[in-house]
């Protein structure tokens, strides 16, 4: 392990920092240039540290004892709970050249993602940090934190979990499979007895389940031939079929106290951000921070502010702004046995926590769960409100409800937007842009390549110069009720399509109850699953209108949505033998427009050919520069992505 150098003091400062603060202890594992030096337009080379951070909490202190199990967790000689996360960072070498912008990226399970070349040009420091305690694997940014226990005793309780595999499975993992499967660690069942669980399946979410015998499967591993029992995996005899779910309840023990991933995150932002001490490199570079989560860190964001973790033990703010993007709920790193990379869509774990009011960014009254409150309901009790971004894909309204958000819970009105917070609907987009056409064998059809990235990027700089400078970035677009841009989805205005069945299904919500122990307002405490359905209690979700074409109406028009090739969908359908008429996870379709109108005619196509609607390659190209130079003066492009795409319309053989 590489010896502590000057470098490593502008982070460590034992000895010399002060008893409230929580990072104890940097550990630098690796100091290297950033890609071999290269440099980044003005602000030159970037150097890339890598290291742990070791740190602890008072688990009675008034910003800490939200996290659940912190007083059953082991303390060190001086009454505090410990944790260690690994962390990632990025700098210039000339702080100087810095714009003084701290960029937190969330990792996405564990995953650092390199930091886009636009925002390195800028100047911005980055800093990913390990947040998820259940998580496995090398390359993975992790943190460590410590199980629960009463009184030194093992703690158990009952776990619900489920599995959907995309081919035939014999051994699963008992964190589950869709979201959880891979990465995240199980917690290990009390007993091998099959006769203490139960295992079941069904063919819609919704279906009663039909138990499996527990004669047919076991607590083992026999993915590779013989079977070997275990702890943490599940097999079962002729396998796993794609065409259900499988639903297992077990006793589980040994809770991890993964709350901690919260307090490691506003720890490790606050020390870099206003330590003054002289071993501290970054102080008096450090202006603002902001954090960026996407899925799945996106909804911990929402948690995290949620939580009131977005101010330190001296009240300082964490982040100036905030981007959540395409995430809509809360996530389960919070409550015993909890599981933060859980989902909750249409066909896949319906029935887990995560879901639960408050939705919106305000504060507002729920009748049908009856609670009152918003996400940054703490936020505006501890003072400060940080700036967010809320960007969303066409994915979010159909598997995420993403409408509940800014309508009542029954539809009808529109909510008011806090100031603070900007709203931007990616318009017939998938939750994450396809790099292709490829066929998804789960939909028998093209995935969404709508891509919004270059908008995304776009308004990356918008929060940095409203974070920064004051500047208020583009306004808020997204589909509202008011303009009929947003409704029930069977009254969208959806075009029959040859081959493409349009059942208006959409991920629904009810009132559901995890029992007394569960603080559902603050997805915090003990759920008791799998939950009860509350059936009289029906939330309308709503979802985007489209236009002729099928693609929609509201929202942020990207440069695709506005030059389109065909229509560009947020939700698809599985075909027979993975859940028939269900959901796909998190997949919309592209489905191409005709080359000609005698193709069209021949298919039944309603929607008008390219031919037809750009003539020839010249007019294309022509209403594709138009558009992304209209995006440019908007605020919803950058230049030199503009000149990019302009450049491969020029190349797309469309008529050939």
């Amino acid at each position: 392990m590489k010896k502590i150098t000057l470098f490593i003091l502008f982070l460590l400062t034992i000895g010399s920092y002060s008893v409230s603060a929580k990072i104890t202890k940097i550990e630098i594992l690796k100091e290297e240039s950033y890609q071999n030096g290269r440099v980044f337009g003005n602000i030159g080379a970037f150097v890339r540290i890598t290291g742990l951070a070791y740190g602890e909490v008072n688990p009675f202190e008034a910003h800490n004892k939200i996290i659940q199990d912190i007083t059953l967790a082991p303390r060190n000689s001086h009454g505090m709970v410990e944790y260690v996360t690994e962390f990632v960072m990025l700098k210039p070498v000339d702080m100087r050249k810095s714009n003084g912008l701290l960029f937190y990226n969330v990792p996405n399970r564990g995953n650092a993602y390199g930091p886009d070349t636009t925002l390195m040009k800028r100047g911005y420091v980055f800093l990913w940090g390990g947040w998820q305690g259940d998580l496995y694997g090398d390359s993975k940014l992790k943190i460590k934190v410590p199980v629960a226990t009463q009184n030194g005793k093992t703690i158990m309780g009952k776990l619900h979990t489920e599995f959907i595999v995309n081919e035939l499975t014999s051994t699963v993992p008992l964190s589950g499979t869709t979201f959880t499967g891979q990465f995240h660690t199980p917690y290990e069942t009390a007993s091998l007895d099959t006769k203490t669980a139960r295992l079941t399946r069904k063919f819609n979410p919704l279906d009663e389940p039909v138990e499996i015998p527990s004669t047919e499967w076991s607590f083992s591993d026999c993915s590779k031939g013989d079977c070997v029992p275990s702890t943490t995996k599940l097999s079962l005899k002729g396998g796993f079929d794609p065409n259900y779910i499988y639903e297992f309840q077990y006793t589980a023990q040994n809770p991890l106290v993964l709350g901690l991933g919260l307090a490691a995150t506003r720890d490790i932002v606050d020390f870099c951000r206003y330590d003054k001490s002289p071993q501290n490199q970054l102080a008096g570079y450090i202006k603002k921070s902001v954090a960026i989560g996407v899925s799945q860190c996106g909804n911990f964001l929402r948690t995290f502010l949620h939580l009131g973790f977005n101010a330190s033990e001296k009240n300082q703010i964490i982040f100036d702004g905030l981007n959540v993007h395409v995430a809509t709920r809360k996530t389960s790193v919070n409550i015993r046995f909890g599981r933060p990379g859980g989902a909750g869509l249409q066909h896949e774990e319906i029935l887990f926590a995560g879901n639960e009011a408050p939705f919106t960014w305000n504060i507002t009254t729920d009748p049908l769960s009856g609670t009152t409150g918003g996400i940054l309901e703490n936020c505006a009790k501890q003072g400060f409100l940080p700036k967010i971004m809320h960007t969303v894909s066409s994915t979010e309204y159909w598997q995420m409800r993403m409408s509940l958000r800014t309508t009542d819970v029954y539809g009808k009105t529109d909510l008011e937007i806090p100031k603070n917070v900007r709203i931007y609907h990616f318009a017939s987009t998938q939750h994450g842009p396809a790099p292709n056409e490829n066929i998804n064998k789960i939909t028998g059809q093209s995935n969404n390549t709508n891509s919004f990235n270059d908008s995304w990027r776009a308004l990356h700089v918008a929060l940095e110069q409203w974070v920064m400078e004051g500047k208020n970035p583009p306004a808020s677009q997204y589909p509202k009720v008011a303009d009929k841009t947003l409704a029930k989805s069977t009254e969208i205005g959806w075009q029959t399509l040859p081959n493409i069945p349009f059942k208006g299904l959409v991920d629904g919500y009810t009132v559901r109850d995890f029992g007394k122990e569960f603080q559902a307002k603050w997805m915090t405490g003990i759920v008791h699953e799998p939950a009860k359905l509350i059936k009289d209690k029906v939330y309308t979700v709503l979802v985007p209108t489209v236009d002729q074409d099928n693609n929609e109406i509201g929202g942020l028009h990207t440069l695709t949505r506005r030059v389109p090739l065909g229509t560009y969908t947020g939700w698809s359908l599985r075909i027979k033998g993975y859940g028939e008429g269900n959901l796909a996870p998190l997949d919309g379709y592209f489905l191409p427009f005709a080359k000609t109108k005698a193709e069209r005619l021949v298919k039944n196509d309603p929607r008008l050919s390219l031919e037809e609607r750009y003539g020839n390659s010249e007019h294309y190209v022509s209403l594709v520069k138009k558009a992304a130079e209209d995006m440019v003066k908007e605020g919803l492009m950058l230049p030199e992505d503009a000149e990019r795409e302009i450049k491969k319309a020029e190349k797309n053989s469309l008529f050939e």
